[in-house]
C-alpha cells in the first residue's frame, strides 16, 4: 500500500502543500459551521472554540496524523440543534460547511486562471488548481445523505419527520452508516475525477472571460 506520508521523502515540497491545502480547506469548512451555527443562535461550538482556523482545534491530532500517513482527514465542530432560532436552522448550519468548499472552489478557479494567464510558474497553477479540486471534492461529498455527513444533516432540517429518529439510538442507522462509508471510500476516486473535471471547465471558463474582457 503506498502511504501517502511516502510523498515527504519522494516529494517533500508535494506532501506540504498538499497536507496545508486540505487542512485549510476542512478548517475552513468548520468554522462556517461553528459561525452559521452562532448565527442561529447556538453558540456550543463557539464556546467551545470553534471559532477559529486552528487544525488542532477544528480537526484534532487524530485526523492530523491521518492525514500524514493516510491522505484522510475530518473535521468536526458541536451543535445543539435546540439551541437554535427555527426548523430550517440545523439544516442551514450543515449546509454552511459544503457552501464555504464551494466558494472555495471558484475563487482557486478563479485564482488558477489568473495565475495562468500571467505566466506563473507552473507548480504554482497546479497547487492552486488542487485546491479548487479538493474544494469540490469536499463539497460534493459532505453533501451525500449518509448519517453524520453534512447531507444527512441537511435532509434531516429539512424534512421534520427524519428528525424523530435518534441517530445514536438505531442499530440500523448506525449500520446504513458503515456501509455508505466502506462504499464512499471505495468510490472516493470518484469524487476527485468529479473536482478536476470541474475545475478544468470553471478555470477554462474564468480564463475565456478574463481574456473577453481584455483584462490579459
Amino acid at each position: 500500500m503506498d502511504l501517502f506520508i511516502n510523498k515527504l521523502f519522494t516529494n517533500p515540497e508535494e506532501f506540504f502543500a498538499i497536507t496545508l491545502m486540505v487542512v485549510f480547506s476542512i478548517c475552513c469548512h468548520e468554522f462556517s459551521h461553528a459561525w452559521m451555527a452562532l448565527k442561529q443562535g447556538d453558540s456550543t461550538a463557539a464556546d467551545e472554540g470553534h471559532l477559529t482556523l486552528n487544525p488542532f482545534k477544528q480537526m484534532g491530532i487524530m485526523s492530523l496524523l491521518m492525514l500524514a500517513f493516510f491522505g484522510l482527514a475530518f473535521g468536526r465542530v458541536p451543535v445543539n440543534p435546540q439551541r437554535m432560532k427555527h426548523h430550517y436552522s440545523e439544516a442551514l448550519v450543515a449546509f454552511a460547511g459544503p457552501a464555504m468548499n464551494l466558494i472555495l472552489f471558484f475563487a482557486f478557479c478563479l485564482l488558477t486562471a489568473i495565475t495562468h494567464l500571467t505566466g506563473v510558474q507552473a507548480a504554482a497553477v497546479s497547487l492552486i488548481l488542487f485546491g479548487a479540486i479538493i474544494n469540490m471534492a469536499l463539497f460534493l461529498f459532505n453533501l451525500l445523505p449518509v448519517p453524520i455527513l453534512d447531507g444527512w444533516a441537511i435532509f434531516r432540517g429539512l424534512f421534520p419527520q427524519i428528525r424523530k429518529i435518534r441517530f445514536e439510538q438505531s442499530e440500523f442507522m448506525k449500520g446504513t452508516a458503515v456501509i455508505a462509508f466502506i462504499m464512499i471510500f471505495m468510490f472516493a476516486r470518484y469524487l476527485f475525477i468529479a473536482g478536476v473535471v470541474s475545475a478544468q471547465f470553471v478555470t477554462g471558463l474564468f480564463a475565456s472571460l478574463l481574456k473577453a474582457a481584455g483584462m490579459f
